[in-house]
């Protein structure tokens, strides 16, 4: 039976120092110090200039790039252009946990899903003007403002203010609440 990746990860941690004739920390300190940030040229840089394997340089080049830091899904959608947009998805979700002490709130690249056992809701700042409240709603008809929406969502509210998130879609989103419990 083979190692896992994870065992063969470590083993190659392990032999930096005797296959390259450096320990990780040097080589990143070598790296950063290069001013290339992209994995392509740091890779390059590595094997061209100082004759490391193929594989070596790889596994350099990703520590070397990897900050540690985590990045925080809601801060990079509402960020730039969308920033407006932070006060009515931070009302929504207020919101959303005074439905009940079930609600969980689950960020994504692009959207948060709003969850009790099952999604109810997706909050996604669809425009740098606009978040689309989509809402588990199925079988119920349209009206002016609670449009079809997609298979993920059978409905959507759209919401440019915090005045739009009024009762109405309060009244919504707690319906859709009430329908995944």
């Amino acid at each position: 039976m083979g190692s896992s990746p994870e065992d063969q990860l470590a083993t190659m941690l392990a032999n930096i120092p005797a296959k390259t004739g450096k320990p990780l920390d040097d080589w990143i300190r070598i790296v950063r110090m290069s001013g290339h940030e992209k994995h392509g040229a740091v890779l390059k840089f590595l094997k061209e200039d100082h004759g490391i394997s193929h594989g070596f340089a790889n596994l350099i080049a990703s520590k070397a790039r990897d900050t540690g830091e985590e990045v925080d899904p809601v801060a990079s959608q509402y960020s730039g252009a969308k920033k407006a947009l932070q006060p009515l998805y931070e009302e929504i979700v207020e919101f959303a946990k005074s439905l009940g002490p079930d609600v969980e709130i689950s960020p994504k690249k692009a959207s948060v899903s709003l969850r009790r056992r099952k999604q109810f809701a997706l909050v996604t700042p669809a425009t740098k003007t606009r978040i689309d409240l989509g809402l588990a709603l199925k079988g119920e008809g349209s009206t002016k403002r609670l449009e079809t929406y997609n298979a993920m969502c059978s409905h959507r509210i759209r919401l440019e203010t915090v005045s739009d998130f009024d009762d109405e879609a309060k009244h919504w989103i707690k319906e859709a609440y009430s329908r995944s419990g």
